[in-house]
């Protein structure tokens, strides 16, 4: 099975550039209709006027993207110091990032401090280091917004994972433009991750995983601008050896790739959040080589399997293997330049340093390695039992989120306009969309077999190795809200699957029409789902009658 083809199909079309323009359908073709047939809908007809100059063009371009990251703003900024008390896995990376942006490394806390942080008495923290089981990146980025707005303000707390879930939603609608060449399907996809539940909740908490998504985002967008980068860069070496009379036999190996480059750096940046992104840099990695030995067959040239494995994808192992490393050990400066994190003397102290063919390695590096398997095995022998760990075979079923907080006030005290009063975090996604994206990936799974596209196989990509992976470890303690890292791809295939929904400009009328109303229908829905579920998102006292019509499944309890 192929995860891309030298073709470039049609791609489904909105109406959101004048009808004359990029007017594809990604349907099957069908017989050309009588010339009297009314074309397209009304809408169509409008939006056409209304984008009929370029600069209404470029401000569409921008304006689409940037309403629904005003949306998302709102959606997750509004009340995000309530409440005032850490929340979940909060009371491990909000204090660890504390104490990293005064001492360099993640210090220990006594017993009890999370009573006397949520009070205001933040600087409990001891200069011993604290055994922590992921890298410092996300807590630096976290200590970003306690820095500018204080520790004593939950605000300040999450402010920096808001403002990544909030980028996301932008960079997602930009890469669903530049992918299905349609802003109004960037948009809508823009749109989607906005109102999400799943991913309101991982944006409006102090955890990595919201962090953990932007950067391998920003490394897929950047793979998408690879690929087209390389094909241009390969079509003009083509020409030229050609106009010159040279056979291009194995053709050339591309060291300047930017993009290629920069996924690079995202992806290690990523990991060194959380170290699930080296299966991006390892799947991206081998998705180049299968990109690059295509876009060799596309140009004509003869050896292109051989190739792209034996020169680029050599290549491509040298640029992209020293950036991840080095954008990886960067991030971990506080720790090397000074002597308090954990394990950094352990050779010198409870260890013992290497001997043989190995000695000359220093210490330093010897206690980093030994932390860093010390974390590897704590991470792959975690079963600890927990009341909302998830096994990933369910994870795109959403059968069990996660509770992240819970309170409930008597005597008529709680706001909700009655005795007792219940304000709940639960990171479950928009069934809406959630239920919807499941179906549609599975459906591009079969796409994929049938026509291979090269859009559902990056999309089917950013899938493989965001999700795939976890199910190594199926009998470790994780949980369903670990799903946002893979969670834009599933909106990717939802808008693909949307976009074939909608047509082409050139539909039938009648068909066309009918299409919208269906198109619009769903997403009027998938926003009434939200207004619904948005006080069990974000902690808003509710009746109990009420949180009770929340548990679509026995399991969401």
């Amino acid at each position: 099975m192929s995860l891309a083809t030298d073709s470039e199909p049609p791609t489904p079309a909105g109406i959101d550039v004048p009808a004359h323009a990029d007017a594809h359908s990604a349907g099957p073709s069908s017989p050309e209709p009588s010339s009297a047939e009314p074309r397209g809908s009304r809408l169509d007809a409008w939006w056409g006027r209304l984008l009929s100059t370029p600069g209404r063009q470029r401000a569409w371009r921008w304006g689409g993207p940037l309403a629904v990251t005003l949306l998302a703003a709102i959606l997750r900024l509004w009340n995000l110091g309530d409440p005032h008390s850490l929340v979940f896995d909060e009371t491990f990376y909000v204090k660890d990032a504390w104490s990293l942006l005064h001492l360099g490394f993640e210090g220990a806390w006594p017993s009890g401090a999370d009573t006397s942080f949520n009070a205001g008495d933040v600087n409990t923290y001891t200069d011993t280091g604290s055994y922590v089981v992921h890298p410092p990146l996300g807590k630096w980025i976290i200590a970003l917004g306690m820095a500018a707005f204080g520790a004593e303000n939950s605000f300040g707390w999450r402010i920096s994972v808001a403002v990544c879930g909030i980028l996301a939603v932008l960079l997602i609608a930009m890469i669903g433009t530049k992918l299905f060449r349609s802003t109004l399907l960037g948009t809508i996809a823009g749109f989607l991750f906005a109102i999400d539940g799943h991913a309101i909740v991982m944006s409006r908490e102090g955890l990595l995983d919201g962090i953990l998504m932007l950067f391998l985002l920003l490394g897929f967008g950047a793979m998408l601008l690879d690929r087209e980068w390389h094909l241009r860069r390969l079509t003009e070496w083509v020409v030229a050896r050609e106009a010159e009379g040279r056979e291009p036999t194995w053709g050339p190996t591309l060291w300047w790739r930017p993009w290629l480059m920069a996924a690079a750096v995202a992806f290690g940046l990523a990991s060194a959040v959380k170290w699930s992104g080296l299966f991006f840099l390892i799947g991206f990695g081998l998705y180049s080589v299968l990109v690059d030995s295509l876009a060799r067959r596309r140009v004509g040239l003869p050896f292109w399997i051989s190739a792209a494995i034996l020169k680029q994808g050599l290549a491509n192992v040298v640029l992209l293997v020293p950036l991840y490393l080095a954008s990886y050990l960067v991030t971990w400066t506080g720790w090397f330049t000074t002597a308090g994190g954990y394990y950094r003397n352990w050779a010198q102290t409870d260890g013992q340093p290497w001997t043989g063919s190995l000695s000359w390695v220093p210490l330093v590096i010897q206690n980093f390695w030994h932390f860093e398997v010390s974390v590897y095995n704590f991470n792959v022998n975690e079963h600890d039992p927990h009341p909302y760990a998830s096994n990933p075979l369910t994870w795109l079923f959403m059968i069990r989120p996660t509770q992240m907080y819970v309170n409930t006030t008597t005597g008529g005290t709680g706001g909700c306009g009655e005795d007792t009063c219940y304000a709940n975090i639960t990171s479950v996604g928009n069934a809406a969309i959630w239920w919807a994206a499941t179906a549609a990936i599975f459906y591009l799974v079969y796409r994929l077999i049938r026509k291979r596209e090269w859009q559902v196989g990056l999309i089917l990509m950013g899938m493989v190795v965001g999700y795939l992976p976890w199910l190594m470890y199926i009998n470790r303690t994780i949980f369903q809200f670990y799903t946002i890292a893979f969670e834009p791809y599933m909106i990717l295939g939802l808008t693909f699957v949307i976009g074939l929904a909608l047509g082409s400009r050139d539909d039938p009328r009648r068909k066309r029409t009918a299409a919208l109303i269906v198109v619009a229908a769903y997403l009027v829905l998938a926003s009434l789902v939200t207004v619904f579920f948005y006080p069990v998102w974000t902690a808003q006292p509710i009746p109990g009658w009420l949180l009770t019509l929340h548990y679509w499944l026995p399991s969401w309890r």
